[in-house]
């Protein structure tokens, strides 16, 4: 029997100033591939080039990845500022508007860091520019040097950094099978108001929102604001999420 097939989204990316291309970091790909057991493809985050009826006729779930660029604010009502770019509207554009097809068919979707966000703001609600701006926040952004640039070491960058607190009896305490994990933590943005459906079900020491499920979703729809596809093979947090995924996705292709 053949794997499921996984559409992860693109990002746009300039290349020399001068070239447009659609990227997906490798560890999401193989976090699909080795952890989930599934064949990763990518699809690009442009409405131009992207027909999402046509995307879902084809795959069996969706992983909307983490990326530099943030969310729009004119998503959820708020003006941009310089200081929040860059941002990705095109991705925006599909990301959203995929995340709520995929709810209403139960086509499975999971989403990571910035795909956390989008399956926030799909739903109405809003997220906060820089959550280490809110009193009583930690620094949520990755590691850096004391010249400003980001550590050098991955190690250090995607260590677990804080505990999330999970909602007891909810579903990724069920999944886990305990009530406190370890993450890491590279963000900027975070969750801010609750949209519709939207039902928090881990929240980090500080308070910041760290892990989502839609409700009356009738397929797996989870999202985490934390890095998971940086370690499945090795994090045992980390590998059953993407576990549970990948079991959902053969529950999705033995459907079709």
């Amino acid at each position: 029997m053949s794997k499921p097939l996984v559409g992860v989204i693109g990002s746009q990316q300039l290349i020399d100033d001068r070239y447009v291309a659609q990227r997906v970091g490798e560890r999401n790909m193989r976090a699909v591939a080795e952890v989930a057991d599934a064949l990763p493809m990518m699809f690009a985050g442009e409405p131009d080039i992207t027909d999402i009826g046509a995307l879902l006729d084809v795959v069996d779930g969706v992983l909307l990845t983490g990326a530099r660029a943030n969310v729009h604010p004119t998503n959820f009502d708020t003006e941009p500022h310089p200081s929040h770019e860059p941002y990705d509207e095109n991705r925006d554009a599909v990301a959203l508007e995929l995340t709520r097809v995929c709810v209403e068919r139960g086509v499975p979707i999971f989403g990571v860091c910035r795909g956390f966000q989008e399956i926030g703001v799909a739903f109405g609600g809003s997220l906060h520019p820089e959550i280490r701006d809110l009193p009583g926040r930690m620094n949520h952004r990755a590691p850096r040097l004391d010249n400003g640039e980001i550590h050098p070491d991955p190690e250090v960058v995607f260590a677990d950094r804080h505990d999330v607190n999970l909602t007891p009896g909810g579903t990724f305490a069920r999944l886990l099978g305990c009530e406190t994990i370890r993450v890491n933590s590279l963000h900027g943005q975070g969750i801010s108001e609750i949209g519709e459906r939207v039902v928090i079900e881990g929240v980090a020491e500080d308070g910041t929102i760290e892990a989502i499920r839609i409700a009356d979703a009738p397929g797996f729809a989870l999202g985490v604001q934390w890095h998971a596809e940086y370690d499945p093979q090795t994090n045992p947090i980390n590998r059953t999420l993407f576990q549970a995924f990948g079991k959902a996705l053969s529950e999705s292709k033995c459907a079709k």
